[in-house]
């Protein structure tokens, strides 16, 4: 039996933690070049560090060395139609089973669903350190995830 590679994205937290921690930043770099040929970039995240973003020259360097190697290979995971529906189902369970409160949740939830569908999508396990908010989300459907950064590629 040939086991095939995972395929990973890696969630915002990943990215952010790097940029203010330098053994996470360490971390990420022996990651990466691990897992290079299976690194996957979600396009909610890539809005999400641009968004983040606090001067033009921080978003020039954000889009040439993190973002530009992703799209020149083709890398990137993008929600489908279907996924922007789950969305509105997985937050409608979570108001009924979970008592949710939809003017009280944070935005990056929202985006956390978008991100996790969309791996669940395309076969992709979610790296992350966002532990409680995946366990509520997989709570209402099944995807593959993981913490930061995993020893097997």
């Amino acid at each position: 039996m040939t086991l095939v590679p995972r395929k990973y994205v890696l969630d915002t937290n990943c990215f952010l933690d790097a940029t203010r921690d330098e053994r996470v930043a360490t971390a990420l770099a022996a990651f990466s070049a691990r897992a290079a040929p299976f690194l996957y970039l979600s396009s909610v995240v890539a809005a999400e560090l641009v968004a983040g973003t606090r001067h033009k020259h921080a978003r020039q360097v954000l889009e040439e060395e993190v973002l530009g190697p992703y799209r020149r290979r083709g890398r990137i995971v993008s929600p489908s139609a279907n996924s922007w529906e789950v969305l509105g189902r997985t937050l409608s369970d979570l108001v009924w089973t979970d008592g949710l409160e939809l003017r009280r949740m944070p935005r990056s939830f929202m985006l956390d669903i978008l991100i996790a569908h969309s791996c669940r999508e395309n076969g992709v396990v979610l790296i992350s350190r966002n532990t409680q908010d995946l366990q509520r989300i997989k709570k209402i459907f099944s995807f593959d995830w993981t913490t930061p950064f995993p020893d097997t590629v």
